[in-house]
């Protein structure tokens, strides 16, 4: 992967990261919650290669998801930019 593609895979894995931490030090989300997500992370990152030969193009989209679901569960289903 090259490009846009795997500029937007950085930000996926990035944002997860970062999100966590936030939902962690703003005590949004417990240990057991953050350390689901975080074995979710690791289960997705770790497995979707071997699941078929086009496995790994799963990751990246899975990532997002797992990014979409924890900023709703950290921000509450609101993320204010301003």
């Amino acid at each position: 992967m090259t490009g846009a593609p795997l500029i937007g895979g950085w930000i996926a894995h990035l944002a997860f990261w970062a999100i966590l931490v936030i939902g962690i030090i703003t005590n949004e989300l417990g240990t057991k919650t953050a350390g689901v997500f975080e074995a979710l992370w690791i289960a997705g990152y770790a497995g979707l290669p071997y699941l078929a030969t086009y496995g790994g193009f799963f990751v990246t989209p899975y990532a997002a998801v797992l990014d979409v679901i924890l900023a709703l569960a950290v921000f509450g289903g609101d993320v204010r930019l301003t």
